[in-house]
């Protein structure tokens, strides 16, 4: 009896695994053969897709920010080679966001693992690096903190305060 070079390889698997008493393989992990009786490459697998996505916040925190300060999609990233960390959110109900883009109010961006509290830089010709014009449903808003030294490191849980909004437990990005 003649077997091809991937059929011998396959009979003896059949053979070794019936002694052992265990389960021959399937088919879809029995190496690919030609008519000629040479290998052949095995048929690529499609990668698989995550359905996977993670809400950036714990329990009900996401819910709280839009009911109560008209608020989603908070993030904070790490910008410019560490240099600045920019908090950035979009308003879904204006009135209720009005007290984020407050020029009087002075946010704060701090960080327990550094121990530090950033504050946002003011520029000599542009101003504070803030926007604090009146919030509209449905744009996205942010603020520029500075990372002199860069203390705030990506993975960091920081917390911004900016009035009476505060959001604790924000992952630097």
């Amino acid at each position: 009896m003649k077997l091809a070079a991937g059929g011998w390889l396959a009979a003896v698997l059949v053979v070794a695994s019936a002694e052992t008493g265990a389960q021959a393989p399937d088919a879809s992990h029995a190496p690919a053969t030609t008519a000629q009786g040479g290998l052949r490459a095995a048929p690529a697998k499609p990668a698989k897709v995550s359905r996977y996505h993670p809400d950036r916040f714990a329990g009900r925190s996401g819910a709280y920010y839009r009911v109560v300060w008209g608020i989603d999609s908070l993030a904070v990233k790490w910008a410019e080679s560490g240099e600045v960390i920019r908090f950035t959110y979009r308003v879904l109900d204006a009135d209720k966001a009005k007290s984020l883009n407050d020029g009087k109010a002075e946010p704060s961006l701090t960080d327990p693992r550094a121990g530090v509290q950033l504050v946002v830089p003011a520029m000599e010709n542009v101003g504070k690096l803030r926007q604090s014009v009146t919030p509209e449903s449905g744009k996205s808003y942010w603020i520029l903190f500075s990372n002199k030294g860069r203390p705030v490191k990506r993975g960091d849980h920081v917390a911004v305060a900016i009035g009476a909004f505060h959001a604790d437990g924000l992952v630097v990005d």
